[in-house]
């Protein structure tokens, strides 16, 4: 059974991919996680900031794991990509283009107001060029070409991804496939 701790980091990672930083009040994750009122400054005592910044880093593990086990699946990288965004598209189409990365939507909203927020998503997006970066050099591609490479990849497919949220149509997500199968082939 997950703790109540557990729960609120949960609860605010949907919170924040679904509606973002703002629109995330307090008293709806202590609602919806179904947690003691008196509980979340006990276990984020540093509010609203410390409860966004460690859920977000939760949900960019998440994606983080999601990430490495379709690139360990895969032939390739070029094939592995092909994958995630086919993965991601299906993810926004079932969800009514609500759920886009859990990143995103809080990186381009309080990142350049938080120190915290901006770290976290600073860290989750360096393990995902990280760990595409170490499968194109496992494949041959020299270090600094694999990480202009890994770099233009988790861009393009987080562009693409707010593209298609905003116009609610996945089309430039199977444009980012295709750019993408270009570059890393």
């Amino acid at each position: 059974m997950a703790t109540t701790r557990e729960r609120m980091l949960e609860t605010t990672g949907r919170l924040l991919q679904h509606q973002g930083y703002a629109a995330t009040g307090l008293n709806q994750v202590v609602t919806e996680s179904r947690a003691p009122k008196g509980s979340l400054y006990f276990h984020f005592p540093g509010g609203k900031e410390q409860l966004a910044a460690e859920a977000l880093e939760r949900s960019g593990q998440s994606w983080t794991g999601s990430l490495d086990e379709v690139l360990a699946s895969a032939r390739t990288t070029a094939g592995a990509m092909r994958r995630w965004v086919r993965l991601l598209a299906t993810q926004l189409e079932a969800t009514d283009f609500a759920a886009g990365c859990p990143v995103a939507t809080v990186a381009l909203e309080a990142a350049p107001h938080s120190d915290a927020i901006s770290t976290a998503a600073t860290q989750v997006y360096a393990s995902w060029v990280a760990l595409i970066r170490a499968r194109l050099e496992d494949e041959g591609v020299a270090s600094s070409r694999a990480r202009t490479a890994a770099v233009a990849a988790v861009a393009a497919i987080e562009g693409a991804l707010v593209l298609s949220k905003s116009s609610r149509d996945t089309t430039a997500l199977r444009q980012a496939e295709t750019y993408l199968r270009d570059l890393l082939s």
